[in-house]
């Protein structure tokens, strides 16, 4: 699988990471997003890799005064995306690259990014441009997930899809579970001028009606899906079999698991 196929959301992956996905892994951290934004009482705000509009629609709904502009680099994700809102919702959809944001110096009070970053190859080119695009005073408010290893479910998946393969298994998994060092991320966030930098580790529940459907996101919602069909594998047997120990490790129906991820706030003064 070319490396670069491991960013690439397009087909049938943003429904099936909408669906199948957003309820477990996305919505609880969205509602957290939207919360902090909030407090935050910005005029404008610009929200990167929207995805499928799970953030995008929490934004809109708890701060109906603001301008959203929602961009996003996979053109699936959010053309999938905007199906979801009416005209009057007044969001404004864009293509971007986080690396290179076509907006003007101090564009917005507020930027937010739900679980994106760890997608991005140059990352201080990306919190440069973060830092650019905010106006004095502005807000970065993002998260990251945590290692896979406090990521059960993720974790489970990632082992039983490798074990079909003799060698080279799909690598996706450990690119959105790669980028946790706080270390490293307060330094990139310090480096880019950014200042009042803050860090919250949320361990919050992993939840989804079953594991028959859970586990249609965990290989078909994702880029990992990309990998198995390149290399021919049996794609129902491999979904099968991670529905399988989903089931027997957090309940067949309703699955109950855990997930944990870090939020971060950064300001330009």
């Amino acid at each position: 699988m070319n490396k670069d196929s491991n960013v690439v959301f397009a087909g049938s992956i943003p429904e099936n990471y909408d669906r199948y996905l957003g309820p477990a892994f996305f919505e609880p951290f969205a509602d957290d997003m939207a919360r902090r934004a909030s407090l935050e009482h910005p005029k404008t705000i610009l929200e990167i890799a929207c995805g499928t509009g799970i953030v995008t629609r929490r934004l809109r709904d708890s701060l109906p005064a603001s301008r959203i502009v929602a961009t996003d680099l996979n053109p699936g994700m959010f053309e999938f995306a905007q199906r979801k809102f009416r005209a009057n919702d007044k969001i404004e959809w864009q293509q971007a690259d986080a690396v290179a944001l076509p907006f003007p110096d101090r564009s917005f009070d507020l930027i937010v990014c739900q679980f994106g970053f760890m997608f991005v190859p140059d990352k201080p080119a990306a919190m440069r441009e973060c830092f650019r695009v905010l106006n004095s005073g502005g807000v970065l408010l993002f998260n990251t997930w945590d290692k896979i290893d406090n990521n059960p479910a993720a974790r489970m998946t990632h082992e039983t899809i490798g074990s079909f393969f003799d060698n080279d298994p799909p690598s996706f998994y450990e690119l959105p579970f790669g980028f946790h060092d706080e270390t490293l991320i307060r330094d990139l966030l310090a480096t880019a001028g950014f200042k009042l930098i803050e860090s919250s580790l949320m361990k919050l529940p992993c939840r989804s009606s079953s594991a028959a459907e859970f586990a249609i996101g965990l290989v078909r919602g994702n880029p990992v899906s990309t990998a198995i069909q390149e290399r021919g594998m049996n794609m129902q047997m491999i979904q099968d079999t991670v529905a399988q120990k989903i089931g027997e490790r957090f309940g067949a129906e309703p699955v109950e698991a855990t997930m944990q991820a870090f939020v971060w706030r950064a300001v330009r003064e």
